[in-house]
């Protein structure tokens, strides 16, 4: 926004008021606003580009949203209302391969990518209900051996170690249930932990059945 703009908001905000374009009336309004940024407003605050008076009066309640990559947990919820918004009807499942692949990928889109590599996954499946790794993109079909960094390798980097070992974790479960055919008992077992224990990871990487 320009200053001027900036200006003119920052009056709706404190006065709850505003004059239409080439109208003199004042109309009163009663809103709630949600702004939401990728920029660092400090930095512009500092540059004189973002009025500082205008984000102290939006910034009442503030939540950092972290990136896709850092809230994985969220992957397939997203993925499961996506597939809703794409299926028209069907009831579409995921591979538990392309799940763990979707799960593995850094995301550096975000929520956007995820959306759109689901569209497309929806797109390839030809009218089928279960989306396999084909239906990916190849850079996200690849995630999974390119996440896996070996015992003896270290990232330039830096690594993520929560999200690393969740992506062990996922990885071993998934072998776990396909070697047992989806046996969660005789998975369970496999893996040396409760039933209880395998069922509440399951629920929490968000895979219900």
């Amino acid at each position: 926004m320009s200053p001027s703009l900036q200006m003119k908001l920052l009056r709706v905000l404190q006065e709850y008021e505003f004059e239409r374009l080439g109208d003199s009336q004042t109309i009163k309004v009663d809103v709630r606003v949600i702004a939401a940024t990728n920029s660092d407003v400090s930095r512009m605050i500092a540059d004189g580009t973002f009025r500082e008076d205008l984000y102290y009066r939006l910034n009442v309640i503030s939540i950092k949203l972290p990136p896709l990559r850092d809230r994985r947990e969220d992957i397939p919820l997203l993925v499961k209302h996506f597939l809703e918004k794409f299926g028209e009807g069907r009831a579409i499942q995921v591979a538990q391969s392309t799940m763990r692949a979707l799960m593995a990928y850094r995301w550096p889109g975000n929520v956007r990518q995820l959306e759109n590599a689901v569209e497309r996954a929806v797109a390839l499946s030809g009218g089928r209900n279960e989306i396999d790794d084909g239906d990916l993109p190849p850079e996200i079909g690849n995630a999974s051996e390119a996440a896996t960094p070996t015992p003896h390798e270290f990232p330039e980097d830096g690594l993520d170690l929560p999200a690393y070992l969740g992506s062990i974790e996922r990885d071993l479960i998934g072998r776990a249930l396909d070697r047992t055919q989806g046996n969660r008992n005789k998975a369970a077992d496999l893996l040396r932990i409760k039933r209880t224990t395998l069922v509440e990871k399951l629920r929490r990487i968000g895979v219900e059945r």
